[in-house]
């Protein structure tokens, strides 16, 4: 039997936010967990050196893809200096806590968030 979810986290995988793609000037980057094999696509376009606009796309498990979406939920309106203090807990906490077995999803989020700062 597998994990049991939490209702945010089935709401975050059956009702995704913010999927997608966006075009340039919009900063894009790659992750991916080699252990699980799960891969997170995100993008943002800043403005005022604040995230105006932020999509994701995960190749994934269940929780990959609620964190995906909780991530971009958190994301919007922060200043670079705000992303940079980013925490797993943040996408555990905003989903309702993600399973032992799940804990990878708001890792696979931060290195996201980090290779985004980092362009």
């Amino acid at each position: 039997m597998g994990p049991v979810y939490p209702e945010r986290l089935i709401d975050h995988f059956q009702n995704p936010r913010n999927v997608g793609d966006l075009d340039p000037p919009a900063v894009a980057v790659e992750v991916s967990n080699p252990a699980c094999g799960d891969v997170l696509r995100l993008s943002a376009r800043f403005e005022n050196g604040r995230v105006r606009e932020v999509r994701y796309k995960v190749r994934g498990c269940t929780a990959s893809i609620a964190a995906g979406s909780a991530l971009t939920e958190w994301m919007q309106g922060k200043s670079r200096s705000e992303l940079a203090l980013f925490d797993p807990a943040i996408i555990d906490d905003a989903v309702g806590g993600l399973p032992a077995a799940s804990k990878h999803a708001g890792v696979l989020c931060r290195d996201g968030v980090k290779a985004l700062l980092r362009q």
